[in-house]
């Protein structure tokens, strides 16, 4: 389960959390911007929120939203760590915090890659979770939203044989296929900020290697707060 989120619309998100609960996720990945100003009584709020979400493996990064005022200190705070290595069975998620404090421009930046590549050495399932665009996706305007650092830290995650990458930031839910490396962008969970023809949802992400001869099959499907939902892609990798 994936999806990022700001500005807040509560009849949108109690139906979002159950249609999450109902699914019984193994595992959620947000990806940034739980606050507007990232202030306190923000994330305090929102702390209560992804407590009502019933799956005990979560996965969190701060967007760049979330770094104002020094926000990050309050996620640190809540959530604890802005960059992690966990693995659940046979899958391993990295997350990092790519924001700035007070800076809209996302960076992972060179002194993390080391643990990045290491975090993956193992033959798990990889996911790399991030909030800032790794590629330009559609209806983002201009193409300042993508990470500075894009190139370098793209090139680490295909050498590190990463299988999925997970971004947020401008609220467009979109899916590339590089390389045999999916990176899924969110739209919005329940926020009012949609763009163009886009409406709230999340990613359903499916992913098993029991019948595909030791690869792995991987489903991406939209969620929306209406209950409905739609196949992206399908691939096997």
């Amino acid at each position: 389960m994936h999806y990022s989120d700001a500005y807040f619309v509560p009849e949108i998100a109690d139906s979002m959390v159950d249609s999450i609960n109902r699914l019984e996720p193994d595992l959620v990945v947000i990806t940034g911007d739980l606050t507007e100003n990232g202030f306190s009584t923000e994330y305090n709020g929102v702390k209560l929120f992804i407590d009502r979400i019933e799956c005990k493996n979560k996965v969190l990064v701060p967007g760049n939203h979330d770094s104002k005022n020094a926000g990050y200190l309050h996620f640190e705070d809540l959530f604890e760590n802005r960059f992690s290595s966990q693995s659940f069975t046979d899958v391993t998620v990295v997350g990092a915090d790519s924001s700035q404090p007070d800076l809209n421009d996302g960076h992972v930046g060179r002194e993390n890659y080391g643990w990045i590549k290491e975090a993956f050495s193992g033959e798990s399932f990889k996911v790399f979770a991030l909030h800032h665009h790794l590629v330009p996706i559609p209806l983002a305007g201009r193409e300042n939203n993508v990470l500075v650092d894009a190139g370098d830290v793209l090139e680490l995650l295909n050498r590190c044989k990463v299988n999925l990458v997970l971004c947020g930031h401008c609220h467009i839910p979109w899916v590339w296929n590089l390389n045999n490396m999916l990176v899924v962008n969110a739209g919005t969970f329940c926020s009012s900020k949609t763009r163009g023809k886009t409406t709230q949802c999340f990613n359903l992400i499916q992913a098993d290697n029991e019948t595909s001869g030791g690869n792995w099959n991987v489903r991406v499907s939209r969620v929306f707060s209406q209950g409905n939902m739609e196949l992206v892609t399908e691939t096997v990798m």
